[in-house]
């Protein structure tokens, strides 16, 4: 019989993982606290003598808890109507575990960057999980379909669509720092100016801009599409905002009164901002090595 005490120590040890991967997925350091406490919770309501492997019980729920908030937000971004998803988990005790250990597992997740989650915000709910989860923590195919509600031949398409993705976001951001300070000071000026139309120049036509749930709260989008929309936003504004060395590439944080209020990371190809990640939550833009730049 497991008692409370073993179950806390089991979980404790797996802990540092299961944040891994949770925030891996979620891009929020909360969000990844909150999924990782609920699987403590639901560990609690279970019956622990019937799980065979504790630490790939633990990575179904707080893959499928993982799953869940994405789409939950996803659904919130588009304002649909359907609601959210039914939270029902069926773990599957039968997950196996994988062959590295926690220490190389966690460097797999490192090797990610925090840069990485710009990308990783274009994905699909189920190309993030599958993506993550195989390519990152090296999670079989076969447990992954168990998460994502999908046959282990189609998690593998799932995968192989979010890795081409990947590759090709990081392909088209290899743009050098002073290229993209160009661009930076460009793309300021405009907006301080209210110049729609150069602000037009700057956009990528199908350019997507994204925030998080303290920019929304603060004012901002969960999401907006377009040129013309991102453009609307912007145009008038940034009076507050300078270029940025944020993780040693050129970005924009916005520091009203000195103080820093929010992180803008730009997705930018060629003369163009394709894509843009608006970071205000503290403990997120604290993981970040910043350096304000002088326009």
């Amino acid at each position: 019989m497991r008692g409370k005490k073993f179950l806390l120590d089991e979980f404790e040890a797996h802990r540092a993982r299961l944040n891994a991967v949770a925030y891996r997925m979620l891009g929020s350091r909360a969000e990844a606290e909150d999924a990782v406490q609920e699987a403590w919770l639901r560990l609690n309501r279970s019956e622990p003598d019937s799980i065979a492997n504790l630490g790939g019980w633990l990575t179904t729920v707080v893959g499928r808890l993982c799953l869940d908030m994405l789409r939950a937000r996803k659904s919130r971004q588009e304002e649909s109507l359907d609601g959210m998803l039914d939270n029902t988990l069926r773990p599957d005790p039968s997950l196996t575990a994988t062959n590295a250990t926690p220490e190389e597992e966690l460097a797999m997740a490192d090797s990610v960057g925090l840069a990485m989650l710009t990308v990783l915000e274009t994905l699909t709910p189920g190309e993030r999980v599958a993506f993550v989860l195989h390519d990152v923590f090296a999670v079989p195919f076969d447990d992954i379909a168990g998460i994502v509600g999908r046959s282990p031949d189609a998690t593998r398409q799932l995968a192989s669509r979010a890795r081409r993705r990947v590759q090709g976001a990081q392909t088209a951001d290899r743009v050098d720092n002073a290229r993209r300070r160009e661009v930076v000071d460009a793309f300021l000026a405009a907006a301080r100016g209210g110049d729609f139309d150069a602000l037009m120049t700057m956009l990528d036509p199908d350019v997507v801009l994204r925030g998080d749930s303290v920019a929304v709260k603060l004012g901002g989008h969960a999401e907006l599409r377009g040129a013309p929309a991102v453009a609307a936003f912007f145009k008038g504004s940034a009076q507050a905002a300078r270029p940025a060395l944020v993780d040693n590439v050129m970005d924009v944080a916005v520091v009203p009164g000195g103080q820093l209020l929010l992180l803008l990371r730009l997705d930018i190809a060629g003369d163009r901002i394709t894509g843009m990640n608006v970071i205000a939550e503290p403990e997120d833009m604290a993981a970040f090595d910043l350096s304000i730049v002088e326009d």
